[in-house]
Order: structure tokens, then C-alpha cells, then sequence
């Protein structure tokens, strides 16, 4: 449930309810507003009809929440979240491109794509230290090595570092380097990575699965968020379907579906949803027609020679012709890149 505070409601108000509701047993998690304090009582329900929080003083309304994710939901929180990952903000105006390449394969490698991609107008560099494969033989990452890598590149371009953990034995080492961490597709329902990451002090892109339902998602970003993290990044990548052509299928709608339901920023891969370098752009173009807060590129220097998704690799080139597109297509929603 959420207990609203009157706008006029002081803090000594606002926190005797929260002591009521904690010496009851509830998780409490509190949103102060600009105009109302909420706070969210997750707990028995059953205990609510045996307690008057609507005669405390300061007390506007009780609310119970519908829906399964609690912490998530536009219920909890009408206002769009905004996520910061230091001066930069997702879930404003402003529409912001991850972009390099698939895994850190070098020095020189990722260097020379931060600096490109820096240069097009991406502000957060991804790529893979750690790179969980179908097969066993494929290259699998230079793990903290290719962590110095990306931290490196950081201090060379100012660009912030987004990169995948994929253990939860290695959280507190990705949190060394890296701005933000990324939960892959494969680890969507990972749950005991989502607890781990769920303490730690960054901000969490957290990749959709590819056979997930919409509710199955933001059920894990509420994993995330139930543990005190609440800086959640929502990705569509792309789900299985019937359709071959395609690495996987994106699921445009999935943007306003998600922007509804939760109040979290939601950014979208069309590298791995297409598996396509060709499809990246139009498919890019649609999702910031769509509304998404951020896009997640695949770029390489030399795709061809990529050790890893190189088909889906868009060249430096091909990338700033992307980036210029897509400026024109976010004025026309009074957004910028």
C-alpha cells in the first residue's frame, strides 16, 4: 500500500507514520515529491484493517497497490523517475546514446571507438569485460583487465562506463570501475544477482528477457528496487518469436507499455534485437519516435574482424550518420540527444 501525506504534512508527521509502519512489521520506502510525501508499506495486508492510519495526523489517504511489483509501479510513483549517473539524467528531455562495442577486445580497440562515438555524440561507452557465451569456446572477455580498459577510456573521453556483471561474486568488482551496471537478458531472473545488485551504490540497466513477459521484467526491476536501489534502467532488447530473419523480435510497444505501468526510464537495444547493422537505424529512429529515454548501440572499428556480434556492428561512420538522424527525429518530440 501507499499512505499519502498532506502536502502540509511535517516531517515529525511523516515519520511517527513510518515508525507506526515499521514497528508493524512493514518495509517502508519513502518518496518525497515536490508538493506530497508517499510512503510505500510493503507487508500483510491483513494487518491494515486492524490499524486507523487514516487518523494519524498528516495522513491524506491510504491507497493499496494492484499491481505485483510494488516499488515500480506508476501506483507508487506518478512522476517519471529521472536516473542520474553523475551529471548526466535518464528519463528527461534529453535522449541518451550508449554506444561501443560488444566486448573489450584491446587497448587500442576500445580507445579508438570511445573517442569516435564521443566525438558522434554518445555519452555513456559500453562493452563487455565479462562475456557469457551460448558456447564454451567463444571468447568470453578480459574480465578486469578489460575493466582498466574501459576505466582508461573513461578518463581519456569523460564518457561515462556501462558494463555487464554477470556473478555476483564480481558486483563489488564491476562497481570499481564501471558507472553503471548492466544486467543482461540471460540473467533477467537472475535473482540472486538482482539482491546483490540491489545494495550496491550504482544505477542498473536491467536488459529484458528474451522470452519474458512485460510483467516478468518490471517484476525484476522491482527485485532491484525492494533491496534500495532505485536507479533502474529498463531495456527492451528484443524477445523470441516464430520470426528467423531476425536475431530477435523488438517489441516497440513494450516503451509505452513499460512508461505506463512503472515510472522508471526505459532505453532500447536495436543491435541485439535486429542482430542486423543495417536495421540498427531505422529501428533506432522508431524507438525515440516510440518515447525511449536512451538508446544502446553496438559499435566497432572494424566489425568484420569483431570477436563477437560483428554482423550487428555499426563503423564509427555509419554511427554518426545514425546520431545525426536521430537528433532530427528527437526535436520533433521537443527532445535533445
Amino acid at each position: 500500500m501507499i499512505v499519502v501525506m498532506d502536502n502540509k504534512a511535517s516531517k515529525q508527521e511523516v515519520q511517527q507514520v513510518i515508525e507506526r509502519l515499521t514497528d508493524l512489521g512493514f518495509q517502508i520506502h519513502l518518496s518525497e515529491g515536490v508538493e506530497r510525501t508517499i510512503i510505500g508499506a510493503i507487508g500483510d495486508k491483513a494487518i491494515l484493517n486492524d490499524i486507523a492510519l487514516e487518523a494519524m495526523n498528516g495522513v491524506e489517504k491510504v491507497v493499496p497497490i494492484l499491481q505485483p511489483y510494488k516499488l515500480v509501479s506508476r501506483e507508487f510513483k506518478t512522476d517519471d523517475s529521472v536516473v542520474k549517473v553523475g551529471d548526466l539524467e535518464f528519463g528527461g528531455t534529453r535522449i541518451h546514446v550508449m554506444a561501443g562495442p560488444c566486448a573489450v577486445e584491446s587497448r587500442e580497440q576500445i580507445l579508438e571507438t570511445a573517442e569516435q562515438v564521443r566525438n558522434a555524440g554518445a555519452t555513456v561507452l559500453r562493452g563487455g569485460a565479462f562475456k557469457p557465451r551460448t558456447s564454451p569456446y567463444a571468447f568470453q572477455g578480459l574480465e578486469e583487465e578489460g575493466l582498466k580498459m574501459l576505466a582508461e577510456a573513461r578518463e581519456r573521453t569523460g564518457l561515462k562506463i556501462v558494463t555487464e556483471v554477470v556473478d555476483p561474486r564480481n558486483v563489488e568488482l564491476v562497481c570499481e570501475y564501471a558507472d553503471i551496471l548492466q544486467i543482461g537478458a540471460r540473467n533477467m531472473q537472475n535473482f540472486l544477482l538482482l539482491k546483490e545488485v540491489s545494495s550496491a551504490d550504482k544505477p542498473v540497466v536491467l536488459k529484458r528477457g528474451p522470452s519474458a513477459t512485460i510483467e516478468e521484467w518490471l517484476m525484476a526491476a522491482e527485485y532491484i528496487m525492494s533491496g534500495g536501489n532505485y536507479n533502474v534502467i529498463l531495456c527492451e532488447r528484443g524477445i523470441r518469436t516464430f520470426e528467423t530473419y531476425l536475431r530477435n523480435t523488438l517489441d516497440l510497444s513494450a516503451v509505452p507499455v513499460a512508461k505506463h505501468l512503472s515510472h522508471l526510464p526505459v532505453i532500447v537495444d536495436p543491435s541485439h534485437a535486429t542482430g542486423k547493422w543495417k536495421l540498427i537505424k531505422p529501428m533506432a529512429m522508431a524507438a525515440v519516435a516510440a518515447g525511449a529515454d536512451g538508446l544502446m548501440i553496438e559499435v566497432h572499428p572494424n566489425p568484420a574482424q569483431a570477436l563477437c556480434d560483428g554482423p550487428q556492428s555499426l563503423t564509427p561512420a555509419n554511427f554518426s550518420s545514425l546520431m545525426n538522424d536521430i537528433i532530427k527525429i528527437a526535436a520533433v518530440f521537443d527532445r535533445t540527444i
